[in-house]
C-alpha cells in the first residue's frame, strides 16, 4: 500500500484517528538539523525518530492519508524575523483540525473545531511571537494535497522531499493583517514570552532551542 513496507504500514495503522498520530509525532524528538538543512521523507522520520515542523506535518500528512483522510498540509509564513510553520489539517464533523510538530508549549494540536482555515489559522496567532515579544504570523496557503506528489515517491522515499516544501512557498499565500494593524501589534507581555521560551528538547547548541 502506497509504496511502504510492511512494519511501516503497521505502524501507520495504528495511528488511526488525529490524536493517536499527534500523540505519536509528539514522542518524536526535533530534528535540529545540526549537519544542515533537511526535508525527511516520511520513511527516514521513522527511521531516524525525528522530525522538524514541516517533515512532521509531511508523515502525519501520510498517516492520515493511510487511514483515510486526504493527506493535506497548510503553510503558515511569519515576518522576517522569525520562522515559518507547517501543518497536517483534517477535517472533523465537517470542521477543521490540525496536526502540529513544534518544540514549544504553544503552536501544537487543534481541536477540530473550526469553520475554516482561516479561524484554524488565527488560532495560533496570539502565541506566534519571537524573541522580543512581536507577534510575527503574516499568512497562510490554502490546504494542499500531497497526492499531487505521488509521482516522485514522497511516501516512500529515503531521499529528501524538498520539492514539497518548494511549492509550499511558491502557492498563493493570504494575508492576515493590514499594514496599519502590524504597525499596531501590542508585543506580547513579559509572561508570555518567558513561557514561549520553554522548550520540549534540548540542543547542544543553545540557539537551535528557539
Amino acid at each position: 500500500m502506497f509504496g511502504l513496507e510492511k512494519k511501516e504500514l503497521e505502524v501507520l495503522r495504528k495511528l488511526n484517528t488525529p490524536v493517536k498520530i499527534q500523540n505519536f509525532i509528539d514522542k518524536l524528538k526535533i530534528n535540529f538539523e545540526e549537519d544542515g538543512d533537511t526535508c525527511f521523507s516520511p520513511k527516514t522520520v521513522l527511521k531516524k525518530n525525528k522530525c522538524h515542523c514541516a517533515e512532521g506535518a509531511i508523515l502525519a500528512a501520510l498517516a492520515l492519508r493511510v487511514n483515510g483522510y486526504p493527506p493535506l498540509v497548510v503553510d503558515l509564513t511569519s515576518s522576517k524575523n522569525d520562522f515559518d510553520h507547517v501543518v497536517a489539517v483534517f477535517k472533523k464533523n465537517k470542521k477543521w483540525g490540525a496536526i502540529s510538530k513544534t518544540n514549544h508549549a504553544v503552536l501544537r494540536y487543534r481541536e477540530p473545531v473550526y469553520n475554516s482555515i482561516r479561524e484554524l489559522v488565527m488560532s495560533y496567532f496570539h502565541e506566534y511571537f519571537n524573541d522580543d515579544g512581536r507577534k510575527t504570523l503574516r499568512s497562510f496557503s490554502n490546504p494542499v494535497n500531497l497526492s499531487r506528489f505521488d509521482r516522485f515517491g514522497w511516501m516512500n522515499t529515503e531521499g529528501d522531499v524538498y520539492y514539497i516544501m518548494d511549492y509550499l512557498v511558491s502557492v498563493k499565500h493570504f494575508p492576515i493583517l493590514t499594514r496599519k494593524q502590524i504597525f499596531n501589534l501590542r508585543k506580547a507581555d513579559e509572561i508570555e514570552i518567558k513561557a514561549g521560551r520553554l522548550v520540549e528538547w534540548k540542543s547542544k547548541n543553545a540557539k537551535k532551542n528557539l
